[in-house]
């Protein structure tokens, strides 16, 4: 319908992500955070749920607030998207409203039709094929440890799921290395992997796939991992039997770097995918990662609705 610009997946950023990621960091440790710089002053942005949330409500919600807009939360018995009303006439009817519009939703395919139809921005808050606001909060986090990212090498263990997916195109991205290690049946989705693949092509890092899960922690900077049996795959008993030593534990983590850091996008089956002398240890930054998905969030909103707040802000570091 329009030319506007959404996220539906990190690539969808370009290049633009490092100088977002590097906004969010010096908004975040702004020494005089209160003075007037409001940019999404009058601006409501509209926050829709199919699926229970903590940290991306809750990061929504206060993010918005402190960027001086309003936060509509609309939960799925709240509307009638998908019921009585299709997903295009509720992005068509929304837009006429709000200026940016987030969406927590199971299909992909159900954020693409409502950015379709929007003529304001649209975030994808997760998907069941991408999750970019996770991984903008996890490389804003290995940021935050390591501006340049030269030398990072990024471990995954476990499912290749929506959030590796974003995880390795954001890495493509930035130029850091990703490996993921997955067991065979598992692995993520071959056209995301291609995109990664060529996007790293261009900025020199490595996409590496194995079943070894030593084999992705040997050296590694950043060990991360997730549930095994994501939101919505509890019927999928039999899927534990498959990760069978793709725990996360002391013995594994043993193989990366001295100080690497550990990293999970909660909530956490502690005993499952990690035990809790990773997540609770000193290399732990499971929390930092929690928080950022609010800065992240703040500087993706603000250069989506507000480009010159954006770009004013920027001048100012």
């Amino acid at each position: 319908m329009s030319d506007v610009a959404h996220l539906l997946s990190i690539d969808d950023l370009g290049e633009n992500l490092r100088s977002i990621l590097e906004w969010a960091i010096h908004y975040k440790q702004d020494p005089d955070p209160d003075y007037d710089f409001k940019p999404l002053d009058e601006m409501s942005i509209g926050c829709i749920y199919e699926k229970p949330s903590t940290r991306t409500r809750v990061s929504f919600e206060v993010g918005i607030h402190k960027l001086g807009g309003q936060a509509l939360t609309l939960l799925k018995g709240d509307i009638q998207m998908g019921k009585s009303e299709t997903i295009a006439d509720t992005g068509a009817v929304l837009s006429r409203f709000l200026d940016g519009i987030t969406y927590r939703c199971y299909g992909h395919e159900m954020v693409v039709t409502l950015a379709e139809n929007s003529t304001v921005p649209v975030i994808n808050a997760l998907s069941d094929k991408h999750h970019p606001c996770q991984a903008a909060a996890d490389l804003m986090t290995i940021m935050e440890r390591n501006p340049s990212l030269e030398g990072e090498r990024v471990a995954w263990v476990g499912d290749g799921n929506n959030v590796l997916h974003d995880l390795m195109l954001a890495c493509a991205l930035l130029g850091v290395d990703c490996i993921w290690a997955v067991p065979p049946g598992f692995e993520p989705d071959s056209e995301v992997v291609e995109r990664a693949t060529k996007i790293a092509e261009g900025t020199g890092a490595e996409m590496i796939q194995t079943h070894d899960p030593v084999h992705a922690c040997t050296g590694a900077t950043i060990v991360y991992t997730d549930v095994f049996i994501s939101m919505g795959e509890e019927h999928l008993t039999d899927k534990m039997a498959a990760f069978d030593g793709f725990q996360v534990n002391e013995t594994l983590v043993s193989h990366a770097s001295d100080d690497y850091g550990f990293m999970h996008c909660l909530p956490a089956h502690r005993g499952e995918e990690v035990t809790d002398g990773v997540i609770d240890s000193e290399n732990s930054i499971v929390f930092d990662q929690a928080e950022n998905r609010m800065w992240a969030q703040m500087a993706i909103l603000t250069y989506l609705c507000n480009p010159p707040a954006f770009s004013a802000y920027t001048e100012l570091y």
